[in-house]
């Protein structure tokens, strides 16, 4: 079963962008743990977003070798559906972070904030405000 979540970043003018992600949503052992280790800085965040609708994340954007496909993957490369398997390209604008996180965010919503900072919302509760990804994993870990 998929665990689906919605990868954002804030843009300079405070809006939005966003793509759906279908699998390995959750923060510990899935998206947020990799994208807290591997999408640090704002650029790679971008290249991630501008993929549009993924089916998974891993810790690079962009295949190294030649054979890489949605059937095939490349280990270790993000798996897109417009790129890897040639559906149509698909993103969400969001007029603000609060709009973004009050949206469809699936199970989970990930946002990469102007500060460089990963902050998750559960899609189950509606009453509770994002957090920092690493204080959840950090709390996790002390479990």
């Amino acid at each position: 079963m998929a665990t689906r979540s919605r990868i954002a970043i804030e843009n300079e003018d405070g809006t939005v962008t966003s793509v759906y992600c279908h699998n390995d949503g959750y923060i510990e052992s899935g998206n947020g743990e990799t994208l807290v280790m591997h999408y640090r800085d704002r650029e790679k965040v971008k290249q991630l977003i501008a993929l549009g609708n993924l089916s998974s994340v891993s810790a690079r954007v962009k295949p190294q070798g030649t054979i890489h496909s949605f059937n095939t993957p490349e280990p270790g490369v993000t798996v897109a559906y417009h790129r890897d398997r040639g559906e149509d390209f698909d993103q969400w604008q969001h007029r603000s972070v609060p709009d973004f996180f009050n949206s469809d965010i699936e199970e989970y919503g990930y946002l990469f904030t102007q500060e460089e900072e990963w902050l998750v919302k559960s899609g189950y509760s509606d009453d509770s405000d994002p957090v920092p990804v690493t204080y959840i994993l950090s709390r996790l870990a002390e479990l």
